[in-house]
């Protein structure tokens, strides 16, 4: 595979497709009401709002952590550098994590089955996210590969290999 650049155009408009679709589904998570396919108890809300300001707290700390190599589209910024500190030493994407942790949270407090199909799709559109990144990410830093191969993509202590699909 050749050098992948943020400067092509293909890949630029890939980039924001994948950003397009992203806010396309979590404005959808936002905007479902809820349902009464389920009841969720007093207990469970309590723990899935808990799981969702975990999740606020982990978006916020990570964009934090990777100042100004911080950008909307999965393609490095020309003048960023590999972070693998902070929240990034657990996670290789803790953004994306934070953001399945809010809409997680959301989905079991909705009562909605519509939200958490939603949800689960913005899970798997981060899977798909997450891998073309790591093209650009493995094809712009020396270390990338080595950091993936020991850090894993959502979930710390998710076992490495388990997301390589």
């Amino acid at each position: 595979m050749g050098l992948l650049t943020a400067d092509d155009p293909r890949d630029t408009a890939v980039a924001w497709v994948f950003v397009v679709v992203q806010v396309v589904l979590i404005v959808t998570v936002l905007l479902l009401p809820t349902g009464d396919a389920w009841a969720v108890s007093p207990g469970v809300a309590t723990a899935a709002r808990l799981f969702q300001l975990l999740g606020a707290l982990v978006l916020a700390v990570a964009l934090i952590n990777l100042g100004r190599s911080l950008t909307p589209l999965p393609t490095p910024v020309p003048d960023g550098e590999l972070h693998t500190g902070g929240l990034y030493r657990w996670v290789r994407h803790p953004i994306y994590s934070g953001i399945i942790a809010l809409g997680l949270g959301a989905a079991v407090r909705s009562g909605n089955p519509w939200t958490a199909a939603t949800v689960a799709a913005l899970i798997g559109w981060f899977m798909l996210k997450a891998r073309w990144e790591e093209q650009h990410l493995r094809s712009r830093y020396d270390g990338y590969a080595r950091y993936a191969a020991g850090t894993p993509r959502f979930v710390p202590w998710w076992p490495v290999g388990a997301d390589r699909r």
